[in-house]
């Protein structure tokens, strides 16, 4: 994460529970089209968000902590790909909460259920 980020963004980095390590990635890596590299550190396994400059997260196996009802609600970048990563996201073992709709001056957003049961919201500056 670059020191601007850090600065001028609220969120900084971002943990999401996960029950499948393996299957969480490859869902990801398809409904964002970006890469999620799989570490092990000491024992303990996850996957990191290609970020480069951005703020990132990653991947942390924790069952217990999958929520697909209440809590937090994180966006995800899907800009300028919506449309592909709401149609990906069915063939890559989650489902559709809310489709894509319009959030005002804010863009486009569809809230979806990843492959392990997390409600996650993808957004867009274009309806596209």
């Amino acid at each position: 994460m670059s020191e601007s980020n850090a600065r001028h963004n609220r969120v900084v980095w971002f943990d999401l529970p996960v029950v499948d390590l393996q299957r969480s990635a490859a869902f990801y890596r398809e409904v964002l089209a970006v890469s999620v590299e799989l570490h092990d550190f000491d024992g303990f396994a996850f996957g990191v968000f290609e970020h480069d400059e951005g703020n990132g997260g990653c991947l942390v196996p924790n069952p217990g902590e999958v929520a697909d009802d209440r809590g937090v609600l994180i966006y995800l970048n899907a800009d300028g790909r919506i449309r592909a990563a709401v149609a990906a996201v069915e063939a890559n073992g989650g489902s559709i909460l809310e489709p894509i709709h319009s959030i005002g001056p804010h863009g486009f957003r569809a809230i979806v259920r990843d492959s392990e049961g997390n409600r996650v919201a993808l957004h867009s500056h274009a309806d596209a």
